[in-house]
């Protein structure tokens, strides 16, 4: 311990010489300050440092504006490459659909109009350099174009229009949009990347200027600080070598100490070593020592006897390998205590039964203990296991456990024996007492000397009551011979007698006993012992069975079935009455005689014995084994066959085949029950019979049913060609009304009344039109709904604006309630409007002037949502209510000033009904009415691609720009041809061109190319139809949109001029402010500033 204190203070003294050392150096640094040479080398270098920072902060900044500059630049670049990577995908999700139809295509182009026009914002605000701007001026309108043409596609390929689609991309205008776009932002990029290239030349000039003056600057410091170093290294060597001398001689002093107090030590230490060997090898107990590393540093000789290891084999390994123990129950590995004591530094002992395993396998029942060493500071270096062989004290130990558990083991057999005894006494009373049969002891005269609980209970009495008794006076008065009888064979023969006789329970009541009795001695004396077992249950179930067995027979004799059993080999055993009856034999004809195969249709048993044969795969024989082969099997087995009475006469049965098993499972018979199959084969005839008889009605419903289409059919056409023969003349008398109304000057007040009252009466006309083909379509069965998720909020507010003029002029409050949320149902938007104005027409119309015309929207059901239309009119009648929905029924309003055919809410009806809702009325009399739809709810839509399209066609709207455009109208009938021609003169823009038949029309707009044509259908020469085929096949011609103008308004009508190819179909009479709407919407399509679509029908 000595000797490590002074290599301590050894170590401080060399650390203290090198303290001195630095201060030398510090001391020099402050002399070699103060010479002038190190001062003026010193401000040269500082001086030289400040100029080159100057210099690098100037250049640095240049640097960070061209940085700045060129980061700009790409940026412009990256965003135009961008805008135009984007175009592109638009324009490639645009063909997957149009290729397609599947909508997923369409996220690129949805996606990427938004990206596309932040794009173009971003260069707007960023372009700095005027030729870039030039070109963004000049990408703005081809970009617009562009995205209009690529809805244009879409649009048309929703509406499955896929020649014009591909009419659209064989004309290779969008192609040609593309590569104008393409060719501008090359340029602009080619701009860009100029000015990006001059910014990359001033930047590598500045890199390089700030390379060479740090170069300058890095090379004088570096010589500055070199001079300056050695100056200091000079200095300082000096007076480190006469420190480092003096300190050497002091060092070696104390080396020569430290070695004096080492010999010393070591000689106490070898002293020490010997004590510790001679004690441990004097002791008893086997010593380990371990190092803190669980390695053996040493074993005593007891130890080396025990384990099997040396000394010198063991000294270094691991304890583990020497000292292997082991649980002496479980013959489980046991944790060694010196692992314990080496992690937790605690005195660790084992429990008992723990055996060490030796180096030769040899077992030694062992007790030890571990106790941690440590040195002088309390650190753990080791630990030392002390362990003993006490395997002979374990088997003194076991010798007398054994013989304990022998003396116990005597005890309680001597207890046992005692406790037998007492139980075989208690048990044979208890026997005695509570045997589940009577037992008495009689004397020679009869009466009861000795009785058990048992019997007391079976005569219901109490024991000491019944002792003393006769036994004859419980004896049936009918059964007591029996019992003389009885006594009399005892007394002769001397063996037990038994018998079954009744025995007197009370005065009522009778029990049923099995009695036996035998001759003993008790006390000397002769004895009767009597055994009474109650036989009552046994009786009683006897009778039950002869009960029922008599009613099976009886059932089994009287049924209307036949029941035959058979033996195993097929021989008839039973044949019931039922049998007979059913086949006209005996019983005795039969049984024993005969198999069931042989009253059975011969042919019909081969074949059926062959039919099986295929299905099962197995031979069968035909007979009686063809009739049970599935039985036999565990088969269910029904089948029909004709059975032949003994008159020679047949009829069909139906039977039921089962196998009869005794308890081994073994086969012993056969049961078959027949029924009589005659009644169910006459009614099987009788309906065949009646299935021809539908037939030939459903024949005859049929073919009315093709008269009546072909009725509804002729209908259809002659009502399409009134509509067409009407529409006509009303559509040029409502026209030319609507242009002197609007024209210049303004018609005088008379002849304003005088157009009011044609266009009134035009209207009326046109909507009683309408009606009557809703109606006719309606009940043809042929009217299409375009079923989706409707807004009731947006339906609504358009009603009130449509409905508000006529409420005005009768003083009429309409008011609609506010729904609690935007309820969305699933139906024809079109249609449900339809029906809500004419709910709300009616209310208004057949109200008290001044009155209130009330909406409520209220959810009836989870999945229903009603609109109710309250009025404060008169009300309707019982009878009225069931005549409301009869077709041109006007419930006694015939004579009314309201206009009106009765068929109004007869088609709201039909229609509800077809949107799967349902439409009802509630009226009082003197209060007024009440009519409610219900609709089914559906969810919230999607935002669609018509919302955006209606964003870029206002968009293209605000636009300015005069352009001129042509139009050219295809018509025969000169009325509608001239108020077309004084529509369109009231636009400057628009230039009109006209045919007369589509064959001139054709030619016309090959000649002409007209931006808009406008086709009649009904046209002399070819049909309105006809021309826009011979046009869209031209190539020439393809590209122009076609407006269908017809008086032909039947739903299919439009129906097939759109499936066509035309853009829209308008029908006469025309609403020259829709017209005009339309044609407008069309010519933008046109000139490619609005998206394709078709112009639904105004």
């Amino acid at each position: 311990m000595c000797v490590l204190l002074e290599v301590g203070h050894a170590r401080k003294k060399f650390n203290s010489v090198y303290d001195e050392i630095a201060s030398v150096t510090v001391n020099g640094q402050f002399r070699l300050k103060n010479s002038n040479r190190s001062i003026a080398l010193l401000l040269s270098a500082v001086l030289l440092i400040a100029l080159a920072a100057t210099v690098s902060f100037r250049a640095i900044g240049q640097m960070e504006v061209a940085a700045e500059a060129r980061s700009h630049t790409r940026h412009i670049i990256n965003t135009a490459e961008g805008m135009l990577f984007q175009l592109l995908d638009a324009e490639t999700g645009q063909r997957g659909f149009a290729l397609t139809g599947d909508e997923a295509f369409l996220e690129p182009y949805l996606s990427g109009r938004e990206q596309i026009s932040d794009y173009f914002a971003d260069l707007r605000h960023k372009v700095r350099i005027q030729a870039s701007q030039t070109h963004l001026d000049t990408l703005s309108p081809l970009i617009d174009n562009k995205l209009a043409e690529l809805a244009q596609v879409i649009v048309l390929r929703q509406k499955s229009q896929l020649a014009d689609v591909l009419a659209l991309v064989k004309s290779g205008h969008g192609k040609r949009l593309m590569d104008e776009i393409r060719f501008e932002i090359n340029a602009m990029v080619q701009i860009e990347e100029s000015a990006l290239a001059q910014l990359e030349l001033e930047y590598q000039s500045s890199m390089r200027l700030l390379f060479f003056i740090f170069l300058g600057v890095s090379l004088l410091a570096l010589l500055s600080v070199l001079t300056f170093a050695y100056l200091i290294y000079s200095k300082s060597k000096e007076r480190l070598k006469d420190l480092l001398h003096v300190e050497t001689r002091h060092l070696l002093e104390l080396q020569e100490a430290m070695n004096t107090q080492l010999q010393q030590a070591n000689n106490v230490a070898l002293e020490n070593e010997e004590k510790l060997a001679v004690t441990l090898s004097s002791i008893g107990d086997a010593v380990i020592a371990t190092d803190n590393k669980a390695r053996v540093t040493l074993l005593n000789p007891i130890a080396e006897q025990l384990t099997g290891w040396t000394q010198a084999e063991a000294n270094g390994r691991s304890i583990d390998e020497i000292f292997h123990i082991i649980n002496k129950e479980t013959r489980q590995l046991v944790t060694i205590p010196v692992m314990e004591t080496l992690e937790h530094g605690t005195i660790q002992g084992l429990a008992n039964h723990t055996v060490l395993i030796a180096r030769g396998g040899r077992e030694y029942d062992i007790s030890d203990s571990c106790a941690p060493i440590r040195n002088h500071d309390g650190l753990l270096v080791g630990a030392v296991l002390v362990f003993r062989n006490v395997t002979d004290e374990y088997a003194v130990q076991h010798a007398l456990c054994i013989q304990q558990l022998e003396l116990e083991a005597q005890n309680n057999e001597l207890l046992q024996s005692r406790a037998a005894l007492d139980a075989s006494q208690a048990r044979y009373f208890d026997l005695y007492d509570r045997a589940p049969v009577g037992y008495l002891t009689l004397s020679e005269s009869g009466l009861i000397i000795e009785a058990n609980v048992s019997a007391a209970v079976l005569f219901d009495i109490d024991r000491e009551v019944l002792v003393k008794q006769s036994i004859t006076q419980f004896i049936n008065k009918d059964d007591i011979e029996t019992y003389y009888q009885l006594r009399k064979q005892l007394m002769a023969t001397g063996d037990p007698q038994a018998c079954e006789l009744r025995l007197r329970k009370s005065a009522d009541e009778l029990l049923w006993t099995h009695l036996s009795i035998s001759s003993a001695l008790d006390a000397g004396m002769p004895v009767v012992r009597m055994m009474l077992t109650d036989i009552s249950a046994r009786k009683h179930t006897e009778e039950a069975f002869l009960k029922a067995g008599a009613l099976q027979q009886a059932i089994f004799n009287s049924a209307n079935f036949s029941s035959i059993a058979t033996d195993a080999s097929g021989v008839i055993q039973i044949f019931n009455v039922g049998a007979e009856r059913m086949l006209g034999y005996a019983a005795a004809d039969v049984m024993n005689k005969i198999t069931p195969a042989d009253i059975s249709d011969p042919q019909e048993v081969i074949i059926r014995a062959e039919v099986l044969s295929v299905e099962l795969g197995t031979p069968i024989s035909p007979g009686f084994e063809a009739l049970v082969f599935k039985a036999s099997r565990g088969i269910e087995d029904i089948y029909e066959l004709t059975y032949i009475r003994k008159d020679g006469s047949r009829f069909p049965a139906v039977v039921s085949v089962t196998a009869l098993r005794d308890e081994q499972n073994t086969i012993i018979g056969y049961l078959l029950i027949g029924t009589d199959n005659t009644a169910r084969k006459l009614i099987e005839e009788e309906r065949a019979q009646l299935d021809l008889a539908l037939k030939a009605k459903n024949l005859e419903l049929e073919n009315a049913r093709v008269v009546a289409d072909q009725a509804n059919l002729a209908k259809s056409d002659f009502l399409s060609s009134m509509s067409h023969e009407l529409r006509t003349p009303l559509g040029a008398i409502l026209g030319f009304a609507q242009l002197i109304e609007s024209g210049t000057p303004p018609p005088t007040p008379n002849q304003k009344r005088s157009i009011d009252q044609i266009l009134k009466a035009g209207w009326y006309l046109l909507e009683l039109i309408n009606e009557i083909l809703d109606l006719a379509v309606i009940e043809s069965g042929k009217l299409s709904l375009s079923m989706e998720s409707v807004s009731l909020a947006e339906v609504l507010h358009e009603c009130e604006a449509m409905i508000e003029p006529q409420a005005e002029k009768r003083s009429i409050c309409v008011v609609f309630a506010k729904p609690e949320q935007d309820y969305f149902v699933k139906a024809d938007r079109t249609r449900v409007k339809q029906i809500l104005i004419n709910l709300l027409s009616n209310s208004i119309k057949y109200n008290k002037t001044g009155g209130t015309v009330t909406v409520i929207c209220s959810v009836s059901h989870p999945d229903l949502i009603q609109i109710s239309v309250r009025d404060t009119g008169e009300g309707l009648s019982t009878d009225l209510l069931a005549q409301l929905f009869q077709p041109f029924n006007r419930l006694g309003q015939k004579s009314n000033v309201e206009e009106g055919t009765g068929i109004g809410l007869v088609v709201c009806k039909r229609l509800v009904e077809l949107m799967a809702g349902e439409i009802g009325v509630e009226s009082t009399v003197g209060i007024g009415s009440v009519f409610w739809i219900k609709l089914k709810l559906t969810d919230e839509p999607k935002s669609s691609l018509h919302a955006d399209d209606a964003v870029v066609l206002d968009r293209l709207q605000n636009q300015g720009g005069e352009q001129r455009f042509t139009l050219l109208y295809v018509e025969d009938n000169p009325a509608n041809l001239m108020l077309v021609e004084d529509i369109i003169a009231r636009r400057p823009d628009i230039r009109l061109l006209s045919a007369k038949d589509g064959n001139a029309g054709v030619a016309l707009a090959r000649k002409a190319l007209p931006d808009v044509i406008l086709m009649d259908i009904n046209l002399p020469g070819i049909t309105g139809i006809s021309a826009l085929k011979i046009l869209a096949d031209d190539q020439l011609t393809a590209h122009i949109p076609v407006i269908a103008l017809s008086a032909n308004a039947m739903p299919r009508d439009i129906e097939r001029g759109l499936a066509a190819g035309f853009i829209g179909y308008l029908t006469k009479p025309i609403k020259i402010a829709e017209f005009m709407q339309t044609l407008d919407a069309t010519l933008k399509i046109a000139t490619g500033k609005l998206p394709g679509t078709h112009i639904e029908e105004v």
